[in-house]
């Protein structure tokens, strides 16, 4: 059911041993006094997770739920005030603690906690409460009052509060039911659909305290798929290869990484083989699971899945059924060439407020539209509003924002969840264009939107990250960190020496060449869109650095604040 790595070594664990902890751990926090009290969001007790994926964090998950209490998820990479924020907000009495590293986080704020009476790690740490130190032995008559108080759990009843980091403000606490999350595992399931294959396995990497990587290990768990986690996102690579897996979940920031490593070995082939590399990726590149391109496309398809793309796959573990891709928008190409490589990537979309899936690419035939969501999950209604803000309705939408009514009441009118994001239709496909709150007007009063500008140009293989500016400014520019690997490169066949990444930058070549890029894919956008300055940056943007959310959106303000000198010499003057 659920493995991880133990010292080397895969640790398995069955339905059965799994179930036998998850009974045990419950006993345990319900002889603490953790219970579900008055079945409230504010009356039922809290308990707290800050740990990377791991079977332990499922267990905990299914223990604290199957009582009443209520889990609160927290990032591994969240800040100190984010998380003395969350945990206050929430009040929780107990924390799981993965490592010394989480553990010294909490450590530093202990003392502002006052509702935390305890921490318990999952690996063994001196000085401290160990996980497995909760658990007590299943008797008839602890697992009697356990069941009984199971059957006594209503579905409406909140099962977890997460709480999103968003890119701006304090985080907001959403609260979802067991009713929605169960309904959108339930609708997901069947419309991707996701079959019954107790034969397969997958590798988790997406951080389990998002709902979507969390809804899908439900989904895992329903369709008795079997779950490896991978040791770190250094090491999903060598899992891939190792495990074999069927399939994953991912961002579309860690596929760009996949394709950026493929092209880079492309770029070190010499002669027949480089050219036989890069007719393929062109070859990819228009591909289409909706068109019959003929015969003679059809042929030349076939013949780099030979020579090329079944490289690609072995690297991928040569078993790959299904890639999900959500939190932010896929590059078009990158769809095109991994479909292409009979590597299925498939594009969904939802927000934490929906549980998440709003709608998603299907795995039927011709049931996949590039560059949209896909269509909306069966049961759920959606529809546009006057200014195209996408809204949704249907069993999967939170109960609102903890201890925020007025944000819930701006959020959910009549029924109707307000996403943020703004779509078009594509026949009967959702299409996400931007973000409300990203739209920016310029100082000529005409309206852009940053991401399709962004997903365009990051398209260049000399372009790592880009954030569009120009908000009440005369003209649209953009900040850019460079592709170092694929510059340096460029540089090497050009006999050109350098020091540090801010001597490349200064390259009166360099600066050349992305003046070259920016033209060239400006084209592609009308006058007030296109990008007429730039600023080129010598590092790139990370959670850690706090320019990146834990699903690697950019956090805009944060990037404005940071680089608020670059963007002033943009502007200055003009």
């Amino acid at each position: 059911m659920l493995a991880a790595k133990v010292s080397g070594t895969w640790k398995t664990y069955s339905s059965n041993k799994v179930q036998s902890l998850v009974d045990s751990l419950s006993i345990g926090l319900l002889n603490l006094g953790i219970s579900g009290n008055d079945m409230t969001a504010e009356g039922a007790d809290k308990i707290g997770i800050i740990s990377n994926n791991r079977p332990e964090w499922v267990i905990t998950d299914l223990a604290v739920q199957q009582i009443g209490a209520i889990l609160i998820p927290v990032y591994p990479t969240t800040t100190l005030s984010e998380i003395e924020f969350i945990l206050n907000d929430s009040a929780v009495k107990y924390m799981f603690v993965s490592d010394e590293e989480m553990l010294q986080k909490l450590l530093t704020i202990r003392q502002n906690l006052p509702s935390l009476k305890n921490i318990f790690s999952f690996n063994e740490i001196v000085g401290v409460d160990n996980w497995q130190d909760l658990f007590i032995d299943s008797s008839v008559e602890n697992l009697d009052k356990l069941n009984s108080i199971k059957q006594g759990i209503p579905d409406s009843h909140t099962a977890t509060i997460i709480y999103t980091s968003g890119t701006t403000g304090t985080p907001k606490g959403v609260i979802l039911s067991h009713r929605a999350i169960y309904a959108n595992v339930r609708l997901s399931k069947e419309s991707f659909p996701f079959e019954d294959r107790p034969d397969w396995r997958v590798l988790s990497f997406l951080p389990l305290n998002h709902i979507f990587e969390r809804m899908v290990t439900y989904i895992y768990l329903y369709s008795g798929i079997s779950i490896y986690y991978a040791e770190s996102v250094e090491t999903i690579g060598d899992n891939l290869r190792e495990l074999k897996p069927n399939g994953f979940t991912t961002v579309p920031r860690l596929l760009e990484k996949v394709f950026e490593r493929i092209m880079e070995k492309g770029n070190e082939l010499k002669g027949i083989k480089r050219r036989i590399f890069f007719w393929s990726v062109s070859i990819g590149g228009k591909y289409d699971s909706r068109i019959n391109h003929g015969w003679w496309y059809n042929l030349q398809l076939a013949l780099v899945n030979k020579l090329v793309f079944g490289k690609w796959r072995e690297a991928l573990g040569g078993n790959i059924s299904f890639v999900v891709t959500g939190g932010a928008s896929c590059q078009l190409k990158l769809l095109r060439i991994f479909n292409a490589a009979k590597i299925p990537v498939y594009e969904g979309y939802g927000p934490t407020e929906n549980s998440p899936v709003i709608s998603v690419n299907r795995k039927a035939i011709s049931g996949q539209k590039y560059g949209t969501v896909g269509l909306p999950l069966n049961e759920l209604q959606v529809k546009l509003a006057d200014d195209g803000e996408i809204l949704v309705s249907g069993p999967c939408l939170m109960d609102g924002y903890y201890k925020q009514p007025e944000l819930t009441a701006e959020t959910i009118k009549d029924g109707w969840l307000y996403t943020g994001d703004i779509g078009v239709w594509d026949e009967g496909n959702l299409k996400i264009t931007d973000r409300k709150k990203e739209l920016f007007k310029t100082s000529g009063g005409k309206y852009v939107a940053p991401q399709p500008i962004e997903n365009k140009f990051k398209e260049d293989p000399f372009i790592e990250q880009m954030m569009i500016i120009g908000a009440e400014q005369k003209f649209v520019a953009a900040l850019i960190v460079p592709s170092f690997p694929t510059l340096k490169e460029w540089l090497k066949d050009k006999h050109i020496l350098w020091t540090s990444n801010e001597a490349i930058l200064k390259n009166p070549l360099v600066i050349e060449h992305f003046q070259h890029i920016t033209g060239k894919y400006n084209a592609y956008f009308n006058k007030v869109e296109q990008v007429k300055k730039f600023a080129l940056l010598p590092q790139e943007w990370g959670i850690e650095s706090g320019e990146l959310t834990p699903k690697l959106s950019l956090k805009r303000k944060v990037i404005m604040e940071k680089h608020k000198n670059e963007i002033e010499e943009l502007y200055n003057g003009d």
